[in-house]
């Protein structure tokens, strides 16, 4: 899956010409002009994107960027980078298609993605396709956009400020019923303020913290090249990490984080005033370089310039087998019973280090005594706040594709309902649940965007080309 999803970015890249890296300082100026739509659409350009960063910004940039560390070591990071990179390709093309095929429904409403590319732009026989990725994408709503995201602000409150995680499950649940009873409107005027202040204000935490470990930084930078290649002594809690398990932990988490190949970006852009599917597509790919290269970027240097990725936490035993799969697990801190006999013949039992949101708190308050976790706890609650109205979107647009729009209110209530769920379970079964589903949802995403290339080829030469004239 993992392969096929660069593959698809690589591909994409070559065929654009490598535009989308070219291109990037017009992706800016179109987004600065895009304040204001020109065209047919129900959101401004600029709120487009908003609305696909609010439900890409999440658990990911802070949870995910440290668990990428923590297990495949530093080296992690520079295969997000990757991803990132021929993952703009894949979100340009995305938002292409979806804005030249969408459709608009009986309420008015501009409505497009995958499923509605598939269906006009590959044909009839192609709709089974599009049906599953509507299936899929609304499935995995609940997953990547939902019971992760609760769980993540959960667990962080509840460590950093003693909240019961019900609690917090129940207060998320309230706003986001007030904000879902104006639709993609009202999300994306919320997520056009939020959105921006909450990545600066979380970048410029990060950017404190480093410049107090200012000399640390080339020295990390090195770190993370180098050790992309190499096994990493330590890394995941034993070792000599496979350098196969960096490339998985960087490629996978990247993936979770900037949402590049799953296709729910483009349901976002569809819905963009836009008269040109190249200006919409240049805004979308700002959304991949915004998430991963600027905001993934500072949690990960502040996490590697901290040395905090290399402690062990306490009280918590990991049984790792010799391909570094974690077996079993034991804890007293996590309220797990600890078993007898933890590891069989073949196995290792070691101390678990730390990760998740835990690892970049601890890093952040390292720099910032007193004061980094209340960033990290903060960032997480706003940036987990959105990414549950943006994906209640991704799931409403494919719900409402297989059923119509009447199945738009049992969608809203059940997505306010699973959300103090997912505030209580375990967390490492929210996370499989999310990487499994995202995987599903991919797949007809990516054979579209493969066999549709020609036309976003085609579209974009020509647009350029009238631009020079």
């Amino acid at each position: 899956m993992l392969v096929l999803i660069l593959g698809t970015g690589f591909f994409l890249m070559l065929g654009l010409r490598l535009m989308p890296l070219l291109k990037l300082g017009y992706g800016f100026r179109m987004l600065w002009s895009g304040r204001h739509g020109a065209g047919e659409g129900d959101i401004t350009p600029f709120n487009a994107l908003m609305t696909s960063l609010s439900a890409t910004i999440g658990t990911g940039n802070i949870a995910g960027v440290a668990t990428a560390i923590a297990i495949g070591g530093p080296g992690a990071l520079f295969w997000m980078w990757c991803t990132a990179l021929v993952g703009m390709a894949t979100k340009y093309a995305e938002a292409v298609l979806a804005v030249k095929y969408r459709e608009v429904d009986e309420r008015g409403n501009h409505v497009g993605g995958p499923m509605y590319y598939i269906k006009n732009g590959l044909g009839d026989g192609w709709i089974w396709l599009g049906a599953a990725f509507a299936v899929f994408g609304g499935l995995a709503g609940f997953g990547i956009g939902n019971m992760v995201q609760a769980n993540s602000v959960a667990d962080a409150l509840e460590n950093t400020f003693q909240i019961p995680e019900w609690q917090t499950g129940a207060v998320m649940a309230l706003f986001v019923a007030l904000v879902l009873i104006g639709g993609i409107r009202w999300i994306a005027r919320v997520a056009g303020k939020l959105v921006p202040f909450m990545a600066i204000a979380y970048v410029l935490g990060g950017l404190a913290v480093l410049a107090l470990n200012l000399e640390r930084i080339p020295g990390a930078i090195v770190d993370i090249v180098a050790l992309a290649f190499t096994p990493t002594a330590g890394a995941g809690g034993f070792a000599g990490a496979l350098v196969m398990l960096t490339i998985q932990m960087g490629v996978a988490r990247g993936i979770f984080s900037n949402e590049a190949g799953l296709g729910s970006a483009p349901i976002a852009h569809a819905a963009a005033e836009t008269d040109n599917p190249v200006r919409q597509g240049s805004v979308a790919m700002l959304g991949t370089f915004i998430d991963t290269i600027i905001i993934c970027t500072i949690t990960g240097l502040v996490i590697v310039t901290s040395g905090q990725w290399k402690v062990e936490s306490p009280d918590y035993t990991a049984c790792v087998d010799r391909g570094g799969a974690i077996q079993q697990e034991v804890s007293t801190a996590w309220g797990i019973d600890r078993t007898k006999n933890l590891c069989v013949e073949g196995e290792t039992s070691v101390n678990k280090l730390q990760t998740g949101a835990t690892l970049t708190t601890t890093a952040f308050e390292s720099g910032l005594p007193a004061f980094g976790h209340y960033i990290v706890a903060l960032g997480l609650v706003l940036f987990a706040f959105t990414t549950v109205l943006g994906w209640s979107v991704y799931g409403e647009r494919c719900v409402e594709y297989l059923f119509g729009v009447r199945a738009i209110l049992p969608f809203r209530l059940l997505w306010v309902l699973a959300i103090p769920i997912g505030a209580t379970i375990k967390l490492s079964f929210a996370w499989l649940v999310a990487d499994t589903l995202n995987a599903l949802m991919a797949i007809p995403n990516l054979v579209a965007l493969l066999l549709l290339s020609p036309v976003v080829f085609k579209i974009t030469r020509e647009y350029f080309e009238r631009q020079q004239q």
